[in-house]
């Protein structure tokens, strides 16, 4: 019996409970380091199979590692189950349709890669006492990827010393073998304090703290033309200070977001950003508190990796799907915003049942994840896989009303097993791990990891 036939086997067999655990995670929709329940729910059961479970991992409630096996290499799988916040929805529903308004819900799909990523590493270990394979396997549960940089915390508690390599994937609407390079990425409060007056009988006793946060806009706003192209800033007021419009507002807060393709170039642009914001509060005459709330690494990008991986998705197949299935993708398709649903026309694809070819240059996506932080201490690989209809928005009601369907489920369990079979090839082929090496130092060419978290920052809850 090949690697293939172990992984297949226990893929089927545990897909009813995979399945169930991921529909569990959505309905628990637990934003960043509020993930308890489903942290618990995914450290348990690698503790039934046979796994040591280091649980509240680096210090982090929400984070655990669960390790079988012992010695070199040591491979690990990553996985995420975080939620975000105001995307709450019911599943399998084609419109708009809250569970809870103002609720959570999981529009990045990430009940499924946390879940895909447990049946890899079932799998993997089903490999491993089928065919007697040496070296340590891990599963790192990665709390908080949705901005608040739990992998870089992990990072830098040393959790991921002496790991060889590292997989991972994402759900997405087509099939791939990642290669691209992601924005570095961090998140600061800018909190004014002034003083309160009427805005009527006596305006100049006051010193408005929500003046300052718009001059923090109206200054970052000039900044954005003068910062390098692939730059980005953005900004959630997330205290505008009260309701009252007559009276001048004595606290208000802005959380800004600053993205490069490198980590300095991220450093250099925050420190301006944070100069727009003292000059601001010199303008109002109100006290500023800058406050750290997260950060992730640029994603360094492992070719060798990624090629075996796409080798390993070509072997293992697509997942295929029933016409009622694509029924209600194609349902899901039609609320998309106008300019979306022109240019998935051009494609004429409903759900993706093909893989992309190999893309040997990376390529570069302006979006951040930190799996970055990951990557710069461990030849990393992913994989992306179809779980949604082609042409969906991240971070959407369309996303999280997906991630009970069917073809959701299917991708996931396809996922799992591209992971298990490359984690195979990692623990089995010494070559390939010195070529994942290799080229991990040619990409860093020489610079060291120092994370864009400060020593003294803390996880932090979303506020």
């Amino acid at each position: 019996m090949t690697y293939i036939d172990i992984i297949e086997r226990s893929v089927a067999g545990n897909a009813a409970a995979l399945t169930a655990i991921s529909d569990r995670i959505w309905s628990f929709a637990e934003i960043r380091y509020e993930e308890t329940r489903s942290a618990a729910l995914l450290a348990d059961t690698l503790e039934e199979a046979g796994f040591e479970v280091a649980r509240k991992a680096g210090g982090i409630d929400t984070a655990f590692v669960a390790s079988y096996g012992a010695g070199e290499p040591v491979v690990a799988i990553l996985g995420e189950f975080d939620a975000l916040t105001g995307l709450s929805q019911q599943g399998g529903v084609a419109r708009h349709a809250p569970v809870e308004p103002g609720g959570n819900g999981h529009g990045c799909g990430h009940n499924l890669l946390g879940t895909g990523a447990l049946a890899g590493i079932l799998a993997l270990k089903a490999c491993k006492d089928a065919l007697g394979l040496g070296g340590t396997i891990r599963f790192y549960g990665c709390p908080a990827e949705e901005g608040g940089g739990g992998k870089a915390y992990m990072a830098r508690a040393g959790l991921f010393d002496g790991v060889d390599a590292a997989f991972t994937w994402h759900p997405w609407d087509e099939n791939l073998a990642y290669n691209a390079r992601m924005l570095a990425t961090n998140q600061l409060y800018f909190t004014f304090r002034g003083t309160s007056a009427h805005a009527g009988f006596e305006p100049h006793l006051g010193r408005s703290a929500l003046d300052a946060v718009e001059l923090t806009n109206v200054g970052a706003n000039y900044l954005r033309e003068h910062i390098i192209q692939d730059g980005r800033i953005h900004y959630a007021i997330t205290d505008a200070g009260g309701r009252a419009p007559n009276v001048v507002q004595a606290q208000a807060q802005v959380l800004y977001k600053v993205r490069a393709p490198r980590m300095d170039q991220v450093r250099e642009i925050t420190e301006r950003v944070k100069d727009v914001a003292r000059g601001a509060a010199l303008m109002t005459g109100t006290e500023l508190e800058i406050t750290f709330d997260a950060a992730s690494a640029d994603l360094v990008p492992n070719v060798t990796l990624a090629r075996m991986m796409h080798a390993q998705f070509e072997q293992l197949g697509t997942a295929a799907f029933s016409n009622s299935e694509k029924d209600f993708a194609a349902r899901i398709q039609e609320t998309f915003a106008p300019e979306v649903r022109t240019r998935i026309a051009k494609r004429g694809k409903i759900l993706s049942e093909e893989l992309n070819p190999f893309e040997e240059e990376p390529a570069f996506l302006h979006g951040s994840t930190d799996v970055g932080d990951v990557s710069w201490l461990v030849p990393t690989g992913q994989v992306y896989v179809a779980t949604e209809a082609y042409g969906t928005p991240p971070h959407t009601w369309q996303m999280v009303s997906q991630g009970t369907s069917g073809y959701a489920h299917k991708g996931m369990l396809q996922a799992g097993k591209v992971l298990a079979a490359s984690a195979v090839r990692a623990l089995t082929d010494p070559e390939l791990l010195g070529a994942a090496r290799r080229e991990h130092a040619a990409q860093l060419g020489g610079e060291r990891y120092v994370p864009l978290i400060p020593p003294e920052a803390t996880p932090q809850r979303l506020r």
